[in-house]
């Protein structure tokens, strides 16, 4: 069985280096990779630019997929993800530190399979990135996408 990869893309580094302890501490991670922009997402899940070399077969099994990012924001990298039939089944959870009821809207018109507040609290954040992995890679049961 290939490793359970998950893919965060995440411009703030604080951000993304509480997400990594608290994945590392899940213990179900084996990998995670890192794209800090939203055209750089895009490249990674579509194997494009940097990423060509990827392995059509090296996939992740969730996307953490920070909102306000550089160059494309979370909702048109989500918006991508869905167009595509490659990538369109893979589980994508939306982190925001917005309170926007529109930007948890958006999210969900555009296809996120979760949506969750990014609290300021470190020990609740590390707690609920905790949870993400357990469920989407222990509980959550997903179809075997084959890459033509």
């Amino acid at each position: 069985m290939p490793p359970l990869k998950i893919l965060l893309v995440e411009d703030n580094p604080d951000d993304e280096a509480l997400a990594l302890r608290a994945l590392k501490k899940s213990e179900i991670v084996s990998s995670v990779d890192v794209v800090r922009d939203g055209q750089e997402a895009l490249d990674y899940m579509f194997h494009k630019g940097a990423y060509q070399s990827l392995n059509q077969t090296d996939t992740p099994c969730v996307v953490l997929l920070d909102i306000q990012l550089p160059k494309m924001n979370g909702i048109d990298v989500l918006r991508n993800i869905r167009n595509n039939e490659k990538t369109a089944l893979i589980p994508v959870v939306l982190l925001t530190s917005s309170d926007e009821e529109r930007d948890m809207l958006d999210g969900y018109k555009a296809g996120a399979n979760s949506y969750i507040n990014k609290p300021v609290d470190f020990n609740a954040f590390v707690e609920q990135i905790k949870m993400l992995g357990n469920y989407w890679l222990g509980v959550n049961k997903t179809p075997h996408i084959h890459h033509a």
